[in-house]
């Protein structure tokens, strides 16, 4: 598998599927893959562990980077090139600014216990489009609301990626609930069983009982919610609904989500 981290090598690869990670591929990160590969056209996948969507206090020096492992991972998926670019080639003027769409200030999920969360992510995702200049890309629903972010993302700036695609792929879990996350490598077992509290609760018919799930299991919890679909905001009658957690276990903190209408 060919790793490349200078642009110009990108040229070839032009119109492409494209799938951004941050590395540490589990299965979650290869069904993106597969889904790309189903386009027929190259498949692009970039690992870049980005600084600007870290907080200070949260786990950029030690989240887990095994380049030459994803690298190998990828092209079993259908990657047909992996792209790994420095911090100075995404980023070579300092202080980059980009506009938040409505799903990134509004819900106040992500973007209320993450502040500066989508900022960073809307300026490493959008750089990314930049260079790779694909016509589609594909962002698991694991983070819904980075999900609809994006989205509305290029939706407002259809002039500068006019032929670009964002299409959603279905959350991936392990066998026994949890959703595939980079993160739960740090998980203790005893956590681990702990955390399973998570799927239990998305489960539940409504945000008292979600919470209620949760506790008794000891998880300590930012939010349990249920919101429109569409938009993360409050439900709207008779639109589809989207449950919504976040939650920490010890010091590891995970997201989970699922559509109402599919919450098996």
């Amino acid at each position: 598998m060919e790793i490349v981290s200078e642009i110009v090598h990108l040229a070839p690869y032009a119109g492409c599927a494209f799938v951004p990670t941050m590395g540490a591929l589990h299965d979650g990160h290869l069904s993106l893959i597969r889904e790309a590969k189903k386009l027929d056209v190259p498949v692009v996948v970039s690992i870049f562990v980005n600084p600007e969507q870290f907080a200070p206090n949260e786990d950029f020096s030690t989240y887990p980077r095994s380049l030459e492992q994803d690298a190998a991972f990828a092209e079993v998926a259908g990657a047909t090139v992996v792209f790994a670019p420095s911090v100075e080639t995404m980023y070579p003027k300092t202080n980059p600014t980009i506009s938040l769409p409505p799903a990134a200030t509004e819900p106040k999920l992500e973007d209320a216990f993450r502040p500066g969360h989508f900022r960073g992510v809307c300026l490493a995702v959008a750089r990314l489009f930049d260079l790779v200049k694909p016509t589609a890309a594909i962002f698991g629903e694991k983070d819904y609301q980075q999900f609809l972010v994006i989205k509305q993302m290029v939706e407002q700036q259809n002039a500068r990626w006019d032929n670009l695609h964002i299409i959603g792929a279905p959350n991936i879990r392990d066998d026994d609930g949890l959703a595939m996350s980079s993160r739960n490598v740090f998980l203790s077992a005893d956590q681990r069983t702990q955390a399973l509290a998570i799927h239990l609760a998305l489960k539940e018919p409504n945000e008292q009982k979600m919470a209620e799930k949760l506790d008794q299991h000891g998880l300590d919890v930012e939010y349990a919610v249920i919101r429109d679909e569409a938009t993360l905001l409050e439900p709207r009658k008779n639109e589809p609904k989207r449950a919504l957690i976040a939650v920490k276990v010890g010091d590891v903190r995970l997201i989970d989500n699922c559509s109402l209408e599919n919450s098996s």
